[in-house]
Formats: structure tokens, sequence, C-alpha cells
């Protein structure tokens, strides 16, 4: 098994054997990793979200599997994460279909026409890396979704002052593009450097050109958020 400090984290705190933090470090700059509130709290209800999802439905880097197993009680749901301690995880937790996958693999791993709709809570669509990175995986998104699937996508807001106050944060002089890089250590491991390009969603409606997706709607903000947001919120639908 690939080095993978962070699903090993998370593993042993949900089998309650964590003896010391997950660490999250950019050169001298670390932070503890909060694995209890990112992945063990409660999903929240939230209208507007659940407005824009039907089944089966993909749910893209599920983490611990807390959104998807409230989803797989409406309709099929199906998890993935790259991390085998992860998929692991969430089996014990009750998901019913979680598998080991690459988000930006999808074409490896379903159909034509797979999933009605799709959503990626966590920024993991920055992972992408580049804005042609991005373009690719709308390309694999758009060939396992049906003709009038929805997708809905969460990122950093780098058009926003706030947003370069978040950890790991590095500028880029393009317009509506940023970056982060980190990497996770625990319990003498370290994982692989992570790569956020962040792009804002005036980026993001860019970047749907000449694929099959358009931005329906974004807004700022998480269905979990509380005061300032340094995030957005899009949907994509089939044009």
């Amino acid at each position: 098994m690939a080095s993978d400090p962070f699903g090993r984290a998370v593993r042993d705190y949900y089998l309650g054997e964590l003896e010391e933090p997950l660490i999250d470090r950019d050169g001298d700059e670390t932070r503890e990793h909060s694995i209890e509130e990112w992945y063990f709290g409660e999903y929240q209800r939230d209208e507007w979200f659940e407005s824009w999802l039907e089944g089966p439905l993909l749910d893209m880097g599920a983490g611990a599997g807390r959104d998807t197993l409230y989803f797989q009680e409406q309709f099929e749901t199906i998890a993935i994460e790259v991390s085998e301690h992860l998929v692991e995880t969430m089996q014990d937790r009750g998901v019913d279909d979680a598998r080991l996958a690459d988000m930006f693999s999808l074409r490896e791993h379903f159909g034509r026409n797979r999933f009605q709709s799709a959503f990626a809570l966590g920024t993991q669509a920055q992972l992408a890396g580049s804005m042609h990175g991005l373009r690719q995986f709308l390309g694999d998104l758009a060939f396992v979704t049906t003709d009038d699937a929805t997708v809905i996508l969460h990122g950093y807001a780098p058009e926003l002052e706030v947003t370069k106050d978040i950890f790991a944060y590095r500028e880029d002089p393009t317009p509506g593009l940023a970056y982060r890089i980190f990497h996770c250590e625990y319990d003498g491991e370290i994982g692989r450097t992570l790569l956020f390009q962040l792009f804002s969603i005036d980026r993001l409606r860019e970047a749907t050109v000449g694929t099959s997706w358009e931005v329906s709607e974004a807004s700022y903000g998480h269905p979990e958020s509380e005061g300032e947001s340094n995030t957005w919120l899009a949907v994509l639908t089939k044009a």
C-alpha cells in the first residue's frame, strides 16, 4: 500500500486508536488536521443543495462517508476515494457502495451515463492541478453522467481577499487563480505533496467552454459555513 498518512489517521480515529495528531505541513508552517470536525460530524440538511441531486449519485472524494450515509437513504449513491483506509472506514460505517477510485480517472471505473448527478464537497476538484486538468476532469465527468445530469463542485475562491489567509496559500499573477501546496504527516509517515490550483467561479465558467457543461448557479459559501466565506459552490448542468 502506498504511503497514506491521511487515510491511516482518519481510520485510526474511527477505530479509537489515534494517539497523535494528523499534521498538514507547508515548509516550516504546520496545522493540525481537524479529523473529527471535518469527517465525523453529522450531515447538515440543505434544501438548495439537495434540490440539485438525484440518483444514481456519485460522491467524489467521500472522506469517511458522512454525506453518502445520508444520501444512500434517498437513492443509489456510490462513494469513491483514493485511500484504501478510507474505503474500509466507509464500509465499516455502513456505506453500501464505497469504491477505491480516483475522481480524475472516472472513465477507468464507470461506464457512459452511469450517474444522474454527482458532487465533490471539500475543494477536491481543485486537485485537478491546472486548468487543462480541470477541463479533462469535466470531460470525464460528462462521459459518466446522463444528458440531463447535474453536478455540484466546491472550491476556494482566489478572487476573495479573505482566501489569502488559508493554509498553504500561494498567489498566482493570473487573475482568478492561486495555488495551495502542502503534505500530510502522521506517525512518522509523510504523504505525497498535494497541489491545488484554486480557480474562481469565472475561471470555472471559462473552463466549461467547449465541454458539455455550463455553470447554471453559483454562490459563495458552503452548506455548513459560518461567517465570511472563502469558498464557492457551483451547479453545473449539461449545456
